[in-house]
């Protein structure tokens, strides 16, 4: 492998030192045409091959823009489908450096078959073993189905391109007025791209992304957990807005490793550890906080299309890997405007469909408001959670309380609808009118959440559940 190809230096900077073997060295064009004969093709614009990462193995394959422009014909993606069949064989992820021009148009229908290949190995080895694209330079036309066709995707912030048709080849668009190859409108508008850094911590976030996720769909991210299992927090009360900054507080070090943090903000994914294993989190959030804890952000504590979309999509791959969710729900409604009317329904319907079809381990905290049909999408137990807790003060019912007594009530003075607003909100909405009815399994205070989530999933360890026998549901 020539250490001097930046293909090659971002191979070295991801995997742990002097642990990479290549395979296919030598492979080069066998396509004549163009006078591409004359061409020399060291490795055919592709450096593959395996290493490993924390002591994890994972299989990598780097395009080299230096060689042909980092173009996919025949030979190339042959290099990178044999990858694939090494490492559904062997069970360990995979990880592509994206930097290409696209179809190398000098192999036309080779080329094109060899995007068809490598769309095909992507699709066997979903849901088997975990699939990650990093793109550092230009990723277009068919090849932007690679990165949305894996498990997560990251760009680098500021050279990087990902396109099906380039800006200016959209009616009424141009670069200028919206570059939308861009990272921030991938991650932000699009919602494909999980994490947006510099080249150097791109790779540093692959190799703490690798850290938390299985080999494979049979395997189990457990390590040792140094942190105290019955720490108490008393500061977690104050989260229930930036549930990013809950979720830090709860895990195992306070790490949390949060996925498409820029897209759908109100609806935070990501991962974190309990007692040394693996935990997928989905949490709905009314507020963003900085680093100095300031509010910088606020949103209504309603479902979105994109926040359901993202959220749905996360579980699935949680379900797959086999790896528990655990949910803080904090939500009143759902989005009501004529933009989210269009779609909200089916989004809706997709996150209750992937929480009610997902058979991992699934742990409910509601940590504030869960009314209507909007709560019962959020991992609620008539949907399939396994355990539900809600904080003291948390609100669950069809409404609010005062809204509530106002319709059963109407006309009928302030001071009555304030007595059966109060009288509703100890009856109907209460957590402890909802633990009366078996709807909530533990009233458990914020501080003590830790704890708690950590005994549940310990007891849900060894959950399995049958499910009726058919290939596969259609929502």
């Amino acid at each position: 492998m020539s250490t001097t190809s930046k293909a090659s230096q971002r191979i070295e900077a991801l995997l742990d030192a002097n642990s990479f073997v290549e395979i296919g060295a030598l492979v080069s064009a066998r396509a004549t045409d163009f006078n591409l004969k004359q061409n020399e093709t060291p490795s055919d614009g592709v450096i593959t091959g395996y290493g490993v990462i924390d002591g994890n193995p994972v299989y990598v394959y780097s395009q080299d823009a230096s060689v042909l422009n980092g173009t996919v014909g025949e030979m190339h993606a042959k290099k990178i489908t044999k990858l694939y069949d090494l490492a559904m064989k062997t069970g360990a992820p995979v990880i592509g450096l994206i930097d290409s021009a696209g179809l190398r148009l000098q192999e036309a229908t080779d080329a094109l078959n060899a995007f068809g290949e490598i769309y095909m190995k992507q699709t066997l080895a979903s849901g088997v073993i975990p699939q990650i694209t990093a793109i550092f330079g230009t990723c277009g036309g068919g090849l932007a189905l690679f990165p949305t066709m894996t498990d997560f995707t990251f760009m680098e912030g500021k050279n990087a391109k990902l396109f099906v048709n380039a800006p200016n080849a959209l009616d009424g668009n141009n670069t200028s007025k919206c570059d939308s190859a861009a990272a921030k409108f991938q991650a932000e508008e699009a919602g494909i791209v999980d994490v947006v850094a510099d080249e150097a911590d791109v790779l540093a976030q692959i190799r703490a992304l690798i850290g938390f996720l299985p080999a494979n769909n049979e395997d189990f991210n457990m390590e040792d957990c140094m942190d105290d299992l019955n720490r108490v927090n008393p500061e977690l009360a104050n989260c229930v807005g930036d549930t990013s900054v809950a979720l830090s507080i709860i895990a195992d070090d306070n790490n949390f490793f949060e996925v498409k943090a820029d897209y759908a903000k109100n609806m935070v994914t990501g991962f974190i550890k309990l007692n040394g294993s693996t935990v997928g989190c989905v949490a709905n959030r009314t507020e963003v906080c900085d680093e100095e804890g300031k509010v910088v952000e606020k949103f209504d504590a309603v479902l979105t299309k994109k926040g359901c979309e993202k959220a749905a999509d996360f579980v699935n791959f949680c379900d797959a890997f086999g790896i528990p969710v655990l949910t803080l729900t904090n939500v009143k409604g759902y989005e009501a405007t004529m933009c989210s009317e269009k779609g909200i329904a089916k989004a809706a319907a997709k996150l209750t469909y992937a929480f009610a079809n997902a058979t991992v381990a699934k742990v409910n905290v509601i940590i504030g408001k869960a009314y209507g049909s909007a709560y019962v999408a959020m991992n609620s137990k008539a949907i399939g959670a396994d355990i539900t807790m809600a904080w003291p003060n948390a609100e669950i019912g069809t409404m609010d309380a005062k809204l509530a007594a106002k319709i059963m009530y109407e006309g009928q003075g302030a001071d009555v609808i304030d007595e059966k607003a109060a009288e509703y909100a100890a009856l109907q909405t209460s957590a402890l009118s909802a633990a009366k009815r078996g709807y909530v399994d533990q009233v458990v205070e914020a501080a003590d959440t830790r704890k708690y989530v950590i005994g549940a999933f310990e007891m849900l360890f060894t959950k399995s559940e049958d499910r009726p026998d058919k290939k596969h549901g259609t929502v």
